[in-house]
């Protein structure tokens, strides 16, 4: 596996700064969120910044993925609006145009994967039911699965605490909704903390079961119960036998730390 950061954790530097810092510590992979201080798609010098990117990756070696979980990118007023459960049609298609945008960033960098997540319900007058929310959603995702098979590019769906989709049950139930798609293009973001956070089985468990979908990992620290990222040792995770289970599974992407708030 490749040992990587996240760029929402380096968010007051410049992130040609912030790639050479990783890269000088001996980091090999970078998620790239992609925000307003980082690949702006909506910028006037996006073009070149991300030409800008792709040689600077190349020059230091590093492996990426992208990232789509910006706070206040698409809605500086609600954070992680809209997304593909947002009640307004017209959000959702905001929402379904960024991540195909970035799918075309991910193809540019030579990128690993593009990951995403549903996105929380909001409280509605009629709230539709489960099964309703599931096709829902998987309408949302079917136009930004083809278009990433089109630019062959792959998709790392991320299990969020407090999200829709927040447990690997969940998660298995939505390829049941999508009707399986490949696991060679439509595959996972397991996040080491959020399976902490809410699963009753042991963290190895879940590695093993669905590495033939697993395109990119998160790690930090984390307690039960409680959806907040902390650095190592601040929380409770046995880090021995979740290494210990990659090495297993002969996991050999990016296994990027995830702490925006440090």
């Amino acid at each position: 596996m490749k040992l990587g950061y996240n760029t929402n954790g380096l968010a007051f530097h410049r992130w040609q700064d912030a790639l050479e810092l990783l890269a000088e510590s001996g980091y090999a992979s970078v998620a790239i969120t992609v925000d307003c201080h980082c690949l702006d798609p909506f910028g006037s010098g996006f073009v070149d910044e991300l030409a800008q990117m792709r040689r600077t990756l190349e020059r230091l070696r590093l492996a990426s993925v992208v990232e789509t979980g910006a706070r206040y990118l698409l809605d500086p007023r609600h954070k992680h609006e809209p997304t593909l459960l947002s009640p307004e049609a017209d959000g959702r298609r905001r929402r379904i145009e960024f991540l195909k945008t970035c799918i075309d960033i991910a193809a540019e960098l030579g990128s690993e994967a593009v990951s995403f997540w549903s996105g929380a319900m909001q409280r509605r007058r009629e709230q539709p039911d489960e099964e309703s929310i599931f096709r829902s959603l998987a309408a949302g995702i079917q136009p930004v699965i083809e278009h990433a098979a089109a630019r062959d590019v792959r998709l790392g769906f991320e299990p969020e605490p407090g999200m829709f989709i927040e447990s690997m049950a969940d998660y298995d139930r939505l390829l049941d909704v999508l009707a399986r798609p490949e696991p060679e293009r439509f595959g996972l973001t397991i996040d080491v903390g959020h399976l902490h956070c809410v699963e009753d089985e042991p963290i190895p468990v879940h590695l093993s079961r669905w590495q033939d979908r697993l395109f990119n990992i998160h790690i930090e620290d984390m307690r039960r119960g409680v959806h907040e990222h902390l650095p190592f040792g601040e929380g409770e995770i046995d880090f021995v036998p979740v290494l210990a289970a990659l090495e297993e599974i002969g996991y050999a992407g990016g296994t990027h730390v995830e702490l925006s708030r440090h």
